[in-house]
């Protein structure tokens, strides 16, 4: 996709130039991501394996579907774009705000994605940040919102016990991280415009993540049969983080979701853990649920779409 980036470098602001992101660009693109964040929500939501992970998926092509701003001293921006072109995560760090970068970072999302064929491309941002009135100020419509939610310090999840029939365990075998991805994703699949998540794709982000261990993906199986996943990490703050949760329909309303999340965030605290957090967005209706157990939202984030003109249909963007 050079013939984008070729058009668009003429726009740069004087004294920056842009190219696609390689591999050891990984550090200074979590600064620029991490730095971002922190300023507009006064958290860092991702960790460097998380972006590491994005960029090992075999759908990723840094080449094509990354872009850079470099000055002098370094990157000072950076986008990428993936699952067919809907889904967009950019960013501009703050020292480097104010001079047109984000707008430009924006429109080569925008070119990028329409030349994949995409209706829409949809990007999370703190709601009320710079990168919120950007997009808006771009014609965006509002798709979804989501929460960060956290347990109180010294709070936990009340464990809910199984019902007669049920097991939970580590996931032991390939063939466990294969039912844990289809009923994860099948479970996902039920939210308003998004598309199932080949495990190819899934996988980099959880079994294959840096740093996976056999700890951090549970399982519920009935009858030997996998029927509820919950995937938890530690990150770089000491802070469990249920990444993942979910049950098959069909065995909904016995206390599966509670019993994992009460285990992922005690799994965690048990490898050092000091804080827990997950985040949910209105698609899945959870919101309430965690209240219940309680939890309380620190952060909000919306999900904002830019609709392609006189490209297919213009649905929601997968989340």
């Amino acid at each position: 996709m050079t013939e984008i980036l070729d058009a668009l470098a003429p726009r740069l602001p004087a004294g920056f130039t842009a190219r696609p992101l390689v591999p050891t660009d990984l550090d200074a693109a979590y600064h620029v991501y991490s730095s971002a964040q922190l300023e507009d929500s006064g958290i860092i939501a991702l960790e460097r394996a998380d972006i590491e992970a994005d960029w090992s998926r075999p759908s990723m092509d840094l080449s094509r579907d990354t872009v850079g701003v470099l000055r002098e001293d370094g990157l000072v921006a950076a986008a990428e774009v993936s699952r067919g072109g809907s889904r967009a995560e950019a960013a501009v760090h703050p020292h480097h705000r104010g001079v047109g970068i984000g707008s430009w970072l924006a429109s080569w999302v925008e070119e990028r994605s329409r030349s994949g064929g995409a209706a829409s491309v949809g990007q999370t941002v703190p709601r009320g940040s710079a990168g919120q009135r950007l997009l808006e100020g771009r014609g965006c419509r509002e798709g979804h919102t989501s929460w960060v939610l956290e347990l109180p310090p010294g709070a936990e999840v009340p464990d809910r016990p199984l019902p007669p029939g049920y097991r939970l365990r580590t996931s032991e075998s390939e063939a466990d991280h294969r039912a844990a991805h289809d009923v994860i994703e099948t479970a996902f699949g039920e939210w308003a415009g998004r598309e199932r998540e080949p495990f190819e794709e899934w996988a980099p982000g959880v079994v294959q993540r840096p740093g996976f261990e056999p700890w951090n993906l549970r399982v519920v199986e009935h009858d030997g049969t996998v029927v509820g996943a919950c995937f938890t990490v530690v990150d770089e703050r000491a802070c469990g983080f249920v990444d993942q949760v979910a049950v098959a329909r069909e065995h909904r309303g016995r206390g599966l979701a509670q019993a994992l999340l009460a285990d992922g965030f005690r799994n965690a605290r048990e490898h050092g853990a000091v804080r827990s957090e997950l985040s949910t967005d209105s698609r899945t209706g959870a919101l309430d649920l965690y209240r219940k157990v309680g939890m309380r939202v620190s952060a909000t984030w919306v999900h904002l779409v830019h609709d392609h003109e006189g490209v297919g249909d213009s649905g929601a963007p997968a989340s």
